[in-house]
């Protein structure tokens, strides 16, 4: 929680590219050693003062260089979506 009895952004943006991570993670090409994230945006809906949230991440381009994700955050006892999360995984290689 932040300061001001809420729930932190920072740990929205946390959960959302950690859900995206594991996703690129599992679905890189075989021959990828690795990703990392080079973009993100995330839009803030709502908030949470107690409960719980959920997120879900959704694969909406697999690129070769590039994967596009997109993660959506919610308050799990009220169903309310709290973000909407997009980030760019760029793919590593062997030099």
């Amino acid at each position: 929680m932040a300061p001001n009895g809420y729930l932190h952004a920072a740990s929205i943006i946390a959960l959302a590219d950690t859900a995206c991570g594991y996703g690129a993670m599992v679905s890189k090409a075989a021959d990828a050693i690795g990703f990392t994230t080079i973009e993100l945006k995330a839009n803030f809906l709502g908030t949470a003062r107690e409960g719980a949230v959920a997120c879900a991440a959704r694969l909406v381009h697999d690129g070769r260089r590039t994967q596009v994700w997109d993660a959506e955050v919610v308050h799990e006892d009220t169903g309310k979506t709290i973000a909407l999360f997009r980030c760019t995984q760029m793919m590593l290689y062997p030099k």
